[in-house]
């Protein structure tokens, strides 16, 4: 086993973990060296923010004990389902150690009551690995192309569950709203999940983003990340009364799986509070001025990066080494930006995912996009 390890780790593009430390909302220290921070999810720099900081270190239980079923639903747990069902109007919210293992658990135990799942062709690793678990039968449609799931819903006599999300997590763009309209008020057998990752805390008025856009009986499952905006950690589906019980008494992520820590529910609530209070849209604000300030400097630069309103910014460079290579350079200058390879994303469209955070200053973003050109200019991109 272990030779057949070793050969396939060879065949392999070789990656490595590194210990970071989180120094600010804008920089990290990696063996021992500072850098200016373009790679954090972040977004709202909620991960320091002092009322969340207060709010884990005050719980008293830092372990939940037992799983949720047993004993490890507390107070502080249901405090947060509490909130979250308030802010997303939604009839039930359930807690999930991560969001990966939310979205599995989601598709895996629910999956099988649909006769057919379509996803996006740009859907999350953990939406993909659900519909392998649920054992139903799926199929994938090009990016966004809403209309392509409509007319093979439309054919389907049987009841279908259409999967996307409200940001996509590589490119940074959008769902198309309207076009999701048009698919449920066209097919009466189809019911629609969401991933809200990237979009909740940063996207709509309060930052309720899908839940504010569409109802429980339009996108009856909605599933969260607080590892993003809130800058926590953990994940959470939102749904209907019905659904929610279903997931209560079959869903093995949920069922087998120790209960998010006390203190780390506690924390989110706090920054949920923050997200969906006056200070909360100064972030935001703060957060889209960065995002316009980043484009405008790219513009005047010549750099193709995509055009997203979101914090995700994309600079595809195509080859591997081209990625890593530049990376690199942005090391060397200060900045810390990963490269993006496959199976990430698709061949030939490895890049720099650059991430923008209300925590950045003006003068990071200009140090950002100089290294950029300077980069760029160097490997004759």
């Amino acid at each position: 086993m272990a030779r057949q390890l070793e050969q396939r780790g060879a065949q392999q593009r070789k990656r490595s973990l590194q210990a970071v430390v989180p120094l600010s909302g804008r920089e990290i220290a990696v063996a021992g060296q500072r850098y200016l921070h373009f790679s954090s999810n972040d977004y709202l720099g909620l991960s320091q923010h002092p009322q969340v900081v207060r709010r884990y270190a005050e719980t008293l239980s830092v372990g939940a004990r037992a799983s949720t079923l047993v004993t490890g639903y507390s107070d502080t747990h249901a405090n947060l389902c509490t909130l979250l069902a308030e802010v997303l109007e939604r009839p039930r919210v359930l807690l999930f150690s991560s969001a990966f293992a939310a979205n599995v658990g989601a598709l895996g135990t629910l999956g099988p009551l649909y006769g057919q799942l379509y996803l996006d062709r740009l859907a999350h690793a953990s939406l993909l690995q659900g519909a392998r678990q649920c054992g139903q039968r799926w199929r994938r449609f090009q990016h966004n192309h809403l209309a392509t799931a409509q007319g093979w819903a439309a054919a389907q006599e049987s009841s279908c569950l259409v999967v996307s999300e409200s940001v996509f997590s590589m490119d940074g763009d959008a769902l198309p709203a309207g076009l999701l309209k048009d698919l449920l008020s066209q097919t009466k057998n189809t019911e629609v999940m969401l991933d809200d990752a990237h979009g909740f805390g940063v996207c709509g008025r309060d930052g309720r983003s899908v839940a504010g856009q569409f109802s429980v009986a339009e996108v009856g499952l909605l599933s969260l990340a607080f590892g993003k905006a809130c800058g926590v950690a953990g994940g959470a589906i939102a749904t209907d009364e019905c659904s929610a019980d279903y997931l209560i008494n079959f869903c093995p992520e949920l069922i087998y799986s120790t209960a998010m820590p006390p203190a780390q529910a506690a924390a989110i609530q706090a920054a949920v509070e923050v997200i969906i209070s006056a200070e909360g849209q100064q972030l935001r604000d703060r957060l889209a001025a960065n995002v316009a300030y980043f484009y405008e400097l790219c513009r005047t630069a010549q750099l193709p990066v995509t055009l997203s309103e979101h914090a995700i910014q994309t600079l595809q460079v195509g080859a591997d080494h081209t990625a890593l290579q530049l990376s690199e350079s942005l090391r060397k200058a200060g900045i810390w930006c990963s490269a993006i390879r496959p199976p990430t994303v698709a061949e030939n469209t490895a890049r720099l995912r650059i991430t923008l955070t209300a925590a950045h200053e003006l003068n990071d973003i200009r140090q950002l996009v100089t290294a950029l050109q300077a980069g760029f200019e160097e490997f004759n991109l």
